[in-house]
């Protein structure tokens, strides 16, 4: 019979079940007592709150990563701050996004944390999912890290040379068009409610309708999908580690989704951080060919690199953004 200290130390996905446990565990406190705590009732989240919020779930994320530099060594250590700066800094793209998509369903904000703490349990499946895809990928044939490359130096060098403005043709989004196909959708928004049964004609039966929230989230979690693909490649060219993989993703989107509502207000102060993000994919991506030619980058350089380049695009974006200065000048 296996005892349970055995089990615990039992490999899943290249690291000790107990350290599963322990970041299912955080996690899980850290969702139980936004939600059954902080937020117990639909209300307006101001920037400061915001601010508040954003800045315990950081300290949470770094503290873990301070935990697993002292648990499994400095160079996971690293690898895993890398992946939270690089994914953090990924996500703030999509914060524009979330603000397009609760203008067009006319979200109220007392309703968005609600979509937005909703859509993180989205976030944790599917980012396990293509993560896992992606561990099992690299495991059977290392070439895919190239891919993953030469994918990442693509994207990065398009979003240099692409428009900063993000879209808003969301009416004639290929998904939201399919989920209005799909599923009876009531005109308007019920409250804080995802689906309402109501008649479809007068005096007929009562049949289950989704609402305009709903239509939000499942494009919250469209949006963080497409959103995924740039920044899983991005840390697998930092590690391989399933586990350094997922939980610093986790922790960065965690923190991303409480700062929403400070960045949402702020977020035209940081116009040009997208060319910052673009030169990050380019020396990520062009990492895994410099391999063979100059050996493998230590992480520390990784990581100094992407934080200079991301502090880089934050100052500027605020100098050049600074009350007082015309747009474009």
């Amino acid at each position: 019979m296996t005892h349970l200290p055995e089990l615990l130390q039992l490999p899943v996905l290249g690291q000790a079940l107990w350290l599963w446990l322990v970041f299912a565990a955080t996690v899980t406190t850290l969702l139980a007592l936004d939600l059954g705590v902080l937020h117990r009732t639909d209300r307006e989240i101001g920037i400061r709150e915001s601010l508040w919020l954003s800045a315990g779930y950081i300290s949470v994320g770094l503290a873990f990563g301070a935990w697993l530099w002292w648990q499994l060594g400095p160079q996971s250590g690293m690898e895993y701050l890398t992946g939270f700066v690089i994914e953090k800094s990924l996500s703030m793209d999509n914060v524009f996004v979330i603000a397009l998509i609760f203008g067009f369903f006319a979200v109220p904000r007392q309703y968005q944390h609600r979509v937005l703490f909703w859509g993180i349990l989205g976030v944790i499946v599917l980012r396990a999912l293509m993560i896992g895809m992606g561990a099992a990928l690299v495991s059977e044939f290392s070439w895919v890290l190239y891919l993953f490359g030469a994918f990442l130096v693509v994207t990065g060098l398009k979003m240099l040379w692409m428009s900063s403005e993000p879209t808003s043709d969301l009416a004639n989004n290929p998904a939201l068009r399919l989920l209005r196909r799909l599923m009876r959708v009531t005109p308007q928004l019920h409250g804080n409610a995802f689906f309402v049964r109501q008649a479809a004609v007068p005096g007929g039966p009562r049949v289950l309708w989704a609402t305009p929230l709903f239509l939000a989230l499942c494009m919250v979690e469209f949006a963080d999908l497409v959103f995924a693909v740039d920044s899983v490649p991005a840390i697998f060219a930092i590690t391989t580690d399933p586990f350094i993989v997922y939980t610093s993703n986790i922790f960065a989107i965690l923190g991303l989704r409480a700062l929403y509502f400070a960045l949402s207000a702020l977020i035209h102060r940081f116009r040009y951080l997208k060319y910052a993000l673009a030169l990050v994919l380019v020396f990520i991506g062009s990492k895994i060919f410099l391999v063979g030619i100059v050996g493998k980058i230590p992480p520390s350089i990784s990581l100094s690199v992407t934080a200079a380049l991301i502090a880089g695009g934050v100052l500027f974006s605020l100098w050049k953004t600074r009350p007082g200065v015309a747009a474009g000048s």
